[in-house]
């Protein structure tokens, strides 16, 4: 499958890297339909210092549910999902009281070793964290075709093009 790839201050590429599949049983698999760029992808974009294996990119997503692992509960392979900058398990006392990026076992998409979500497809941990978009939407074409941007917030949000 293909991926972002940053390898170095104003290096960015699309590579070839192994395909994503549910490795623990609280992943969902999501086949990306739409990534978002974060203020976050842009820092190192100046600054990152040159790396043979570079940093897979993307904190942001939009997709359809491909696989899920034999723990997720609450989605379905069909169910368009947003993939929030940061994951959770939805278990730990911190997610208990709804403060999800400190969650335990939890962390952020595209940073240290954990895979960027500008990527076709990529496992998204967390047991039945992600937000659902709409069950009666099931089909990977019911993504809106429009652009997604970043509002000031740090949320995305979907906008259209004017004229």
């Amino acid at each position: 499958m293909s991926a972002t790839i940053m390898f170095g201050a104003g290096d960015v590429r699309i590579e070839t890297v192994p395909d994503a599949r549910v490795i623990e049983p609280t992943d969902a698999l999501v086949v990306v339909s739409r990534a978002c760029i974060c203020g976050s992808d842009l820092w190192p974009y100046k600054t990152m210092e040159y790396s043979d294996t570079g940093r897979r990119m993307g904190h942001e997503a939009i997709g359809v549910v491909e696989a899920v692992g034999a723990d997720v509960r609450t989605m379905k392979v069909g169910d368009v999902v947003v993939m929030p900058f940061a994951y959770s398990d939805g278990n730990c006392v911190f997610c208990h009281e709804a403060l999800h990026t400190s969650c335990i076992r939890g962390g952020f998409f595209g940073t240290g070793t954990n895979d960027g979500a500008q990527a076709e497809a990529r496992p998204a941990g967390g047991r039945d964290t992600l937000r659902t978009a709409g069950r009666q939407r099931r089909r990977a074409d019911a993504v809106p075709s429009y652009p997604f941007r970043r509002n000031g917030d740090g949320t995305s949000c979907g906008s259209r093009r004017q004229g």
